[in-house]
């Protein structure tokens, strides 16, 4: 799962970093220690789903996790592919379990959206990936961030890099929302939205 946003403390809460954001809250819920260093990026192995230790034995089911990689590219948004490429080849990862988390202004605030493959919207960090990755059959859940009253590359490109103007609780919602979709499509749960 790669989450794309840009690095540094400037970016930290910004809408073109709802995809890190989405991430860091799942490396919490599933108890995962982000690294430094690897395939220019922050990055974090271990089980996605319900943590073991919150399993109670004899309760109904078992526990569903699933092995996972977490990646958050440290080379900005609009050279995502130069991370994501080389660690996607280490990790020897089909291109369709490849699930990429990314905000998008074409979606009203709050819109979450799941699919497979598509064009890349002019997404920069999506362009880099395609590129990087040799197609665009992979997975990629939408955040929507909403758009600005223009479509004057400079004001778009201001308003990504902006931090959220809505209300917290607002954003704070979106992203449990896309924590929620990825974990359920990591876990099988979900089917695409087009």
């Amino acid at each position: 799962m790669v989450g794309l946003g840009n690095p540094g403390s400037r970016y930290e809460r910004t809408r073109h970093n709802a995809g890190f954001m989405v991430l860091d809250g799942l490396a919490a819920r599933w108890d995962l220690s982000a690294s430094k260093g690897r395939f220019r990026s922050r990055l974090a192995q271990g089980r996605a789903g319900l943590p073991a230790a919150d399993w109670v034995p004899g309760a109904p089911g078992t526990p569903t996790s699933r092995s996972i990689v977490l990646l958050w590219p440290q080379t900005y948004m609009n050279e995502a592919g130069r991370s994501v490429g080389p660690a996607r080849g280490h990790f020897k990862v089909d291109l369709q379990r490849v699930l990429v988390v990314h905000d998008d202004i074409d979606l009203q605030f709050g819109d979450v959206r799941v699919r497979c493959g598509g064009g890349t919207g002019g997404h920069n960090g999506l362009k880099s990936l395609t590129g990087a990755l040799g197609g665009a059959d992979f997975w990629r859940l939408r955040l929507g961030v909403g758009r600005p009253p223009s479509t004057d590359p400079e004001v778009v490109s201001a308003y990504v890099l902006a931090p959220f103007s809505e209300p917290a609780p607002e954003v704070a919602e979106l992203l449990q929302r896309g924590m929620e979709a990825a974990e359920k499509l990591v876990l099988g749960e979900v089917q695409a939205q087009v």
